[in-house]
């Protein structure tokens, strides 16, 4: 029985909004680069659209199909990610697997509302559905990066 109430007490109020809230949910018309990710254990997948200038984003959307952590995830992500560079994703996406795995710190601004996630460090079967917008994000960036240093 405590098992489902802690369960109940993760799915709080705030992730739920969140979930139900997805900033720049959909697909980019012209990406620069689009990345699929899927989180083997559970089946959920994010696609990440991008355009980026530089190292930084001027265009992003992402199509989730994930559990509410994982939704949750991406509404915060989603809402800060336009204007941010390589190096800050990449650090978002470190803090948070250091999270969900270390009970690291929060990750760093602009993406500190992840710490909404910190109780599902205990659920380890969630982590890759929460980590997979940040790793699809900035293997967009890396795509992104090595794309145009081609052309």
């Amino acid at each position: 029985m405590s098992g489902e109430t802690d369960l109940i007490k993760l799915y709080s109020a705030r992730i739920l909004e969140l979930a139900a809230d997805i900033p720049r949910h959909g697909r980019l018309e012209a990406p620069q680069a689009t990345v699929k990710r899927r989180a083997p254990l559970c089946g959920s997948t994010v696609t990440v659209d991008i355009r980026t200038e530089g190292d930084r984003i001027t265009d992003y959307a992402a199509e989730v199909k994930a559990c509410a952590l994982g939704q949750a995830a991406a509404s915060v992500v989603g809402a800060h990610i336009v204007g941010c560079t390589r190096a800050q994703v990449e650090a978002a996406r470190d803090a948070l697997k250091a999270m969900l795995k270390e009970d690291g710190p929060t990750p760093p601004a602009p993406f500190e509302g992840l710490e909404v996630l910190r109780p599902a460090r205990d659920y380890k079967n969630r982590h890759a559905s929460i980590m997979l917008t940040l790793e699809a994000a900035a293997e967009a960036l890396e795509t992104a990066r090595t794309s145009s240093s081609c052309a």
